[in-house]
């Protein structure tokens, strides 16, 4: 049995200035991320959790590391957990994005999107649920719980994938700066048993 804790990294400025990060480097963690982050380690301190991976951008290791540091682990960076490839997209205001054309058939169906020299989504999927999949066979056993922090698309792809959901309706789903987003994977059974936890100090024990 694997127990999947999928994080959101913790607010960043381009948050609060309603741009696409994407995969641009320099973009930290805000001090409200930082605090976020803290409140992450705390909630996650009496989990036994056996590996804490991160996407290798700056905002996710940034708030991965307390979470391991918790448990004197290594944050292992993993570029299949790595934000979906906007290409041009990336760096702007979604102000701006939301008058493109690719804008509306994103909201109408995400599955024919692909992104101005990145990648489409489903091709993001395929990608996080293939490095799950690699991360589960590292830890095999009962009740094997790692951490994985990532991105709010990510996460929504993979829940998606998991609980059966079509990829056109992915978008429903909501993942917020800093939240636990957990399943439980036993053989073909699997169970959500959190989304989009924002008050991580409920985590402790809920297992």
């Amino acid at each position: 049995m694997t127990i999947l804790h999928l994080i959101r990294h913790g607010h960043n400025e381009y948050i609060e200035k309603g741009l696409l990060a994407g995969r641009l480097p320099g973009v930290h963690l805000s001090e409200r991320g930082k605090r976020q982050a803290e409140s992450l380690a705390r909630a996650t301190a009496q989990v036994p959790l056996r590996a804490v991976y991160a996407s290798p951008l700056e905002r996710t290791m940034e708030t991965a590391r307390p979470i391991a540091e918790a448990h004197g682990l290594e944050v292992a960076p993993r570029p299949g957990l790595i934000e979906i490839g906007y290409g041009t997209w990336q760096g702007r205001s979604f102000k701006v994005l939301r008058r493109r054309k690719l804008w509306r058939t994103l909201l109408a169906a995400p599955s024919l999107v692909r992104f101005p020299q990145g990648e489409s989504f489903m091709e993001a999927q395929a990608r996080v649920v293939t490095e799950l999949e690699a991360l589960r066979g590292l830890h095999p056993g009962k009740r094997a719980a790692i951490a994985c922090v990532t991105h709010a698309d990510i996460i929504k792809l993979a829940i998606a994938h998991y609980l059966g959901l079509p990829l056109d309706l992915f978008r429903r789903l909501v993942v917020e700066p800093g939240s636990i987003t957990s399943l439980v994977i036993e053989d073909a059974q699997i169970r959500l048993l959190r989304l989009n936890d924002t008050h991580a100090a409920n985590l402790t024990g809920s297992l």
